[in-house]
């Protein structure tokens, strides 16, 4: 190019800047923005969601950034420096359990859970079967029976001195027959091991007659009840930093193991499947609308965050240079050399 083409083209290569920055501000850049978005909700009408991307390419995603990217240590000290201060905010002082969760809400969950009769069913029959249980109620019934055999047996309250008998007999009977008492005890312990699974099925035939779906919610309404106009602080009392920070990491570390699961990996599968099989024929705009992203909620988070990012970024000069370097590139090519410099 001759020096009165490269002149020609560097004169145009900064008019072309100044007018691009002029138009990526204020009202125009807003009304080039919101024309844009009108553009592409058009073609979201006629652009399905199976064009634009498959299942398989959604599932790659989240393999990549949500199970197989690395996270920096900083994550979980950030987590548990930000539910610090969630914990010591002054808010918590001031807010009622009542005031984030209404009693209608509270009594709307609980009828949710109280129609869930099979779970709790089942739930009451595990606690049943566990061996602390039945050691429970094997040592309850056992402390119960022994005590009631030497001290509170209608005989040794209604004659007096019987009850002292009775303990000086086991006493001089033991001296006697050394290991009576305890062949004694192993015939209790034996007779309860054969009766402990009846007293079992008793005992959860009593808590399903028991915990009636009335039972339940005029318990736990009493307890709401009694909560719901204390403060959060209040609620949380006794849960320092420390402990919090624990259940921070645990929950990191929790997260860390679990998102690499086959368990996880089946769920988020189900519901990437599942949303291509509802929307991957329809245009892209029944997807959004059903997500409530209209043309009125986009244009506001333009307002309210894309133009005073962009407001940033011209200040500091990046946007500038990126116009320059997007430009520049054309105004030294050949097809731009070729049109300011026709042939004679």
């Amino acid at each position: 190019m001759t020096q009165s083409g490269t002149d020609v083209a560097n004169a145009l290569f900064e008019q072309h800047v100044k007018y691009e920055m002029s138009a990526l501000k204020g009202a125009k850049l807003r009304k080039f923005l919101e024309k844009e978005v009108t553009e592409l909700l058009s073609h979201a009408e006629s652009v399905t969601l199976s064009r634009l991307t498959s299942a398989e390419q959604v599932m790659g995603v989240i393999q990549r950034i949500v199970v197989d990217m690395e996270l920096d240590s900083g994550i979980p000290e950030l987590a548990a420096e930000m539910a610090t201060e969630v914990l010591n905010a002054s808010v918590q002082a001031d807010t009622t359990l009542g005031e984030i969760i209404s009693r209608e809400q509270a009594t709307g969950f609980l009828e949710e859970t109280l129609s869930l009769r099979q779970q709790r069913e089942r739930v009451i029959a595990e606690i049943m079967a566990h061996p602390v249980y039945q050691e429970l109620v094997s040592n309850v019934v056992y402390a119960g029976l022994v005590n009631y055999l030497y001290e509170d047996n209608l005989i040794t309250k209604s004659v007096p001195g019987v009850g002292s008998v009775m303990k000086f007999g086991k006493k001089m009977a033991n001296k006697a027959v050394p290991g009576l008492d305890e062949t004694f005890e192993r015939r209790i312990k034996a007779w309860l091991s054969d009766s402990l699974p009846g007293l079992i099925a008793k005992s959860e035939q009593f808590l399903h007659r028991a915990l009636t779906e009335d039972e339940l919610r005029d318990t736990v309404m009493a307890a709401w009840v009694s909560l719901e106009d204390r403060t959060i602080a209040e609620l949380h009392e006794g849960l320092g930093d420390i402990e919090l920070q624990e259940y921070v990491v645990l929950g990191y570390e929790f997260w860390l193991q679990f998102r690499k699961t086959a368990y996880f990996e089946g769920c988020a599968r189900s519901v990437v499947e599942h949303l291509f099989v509802k929307y991957g024929d329809r245009p892209i705009v029944d997807l959004l609308n059903d997500v409530g992203v209209t043309r009125d909620v986009i244009m506001a988070e333009i307002d309210a965050y894309v133009l005073p990012v962009i407001d940033v970024l011209r200040e500091e000069g990046y946007v500038e240079a990126l116009v320059r370097r997007r430009l520049s590139g054309f105004y030294k090519s050949a097809a731009a050399r070729k049109i300011l410099e026709p042939e004679g």
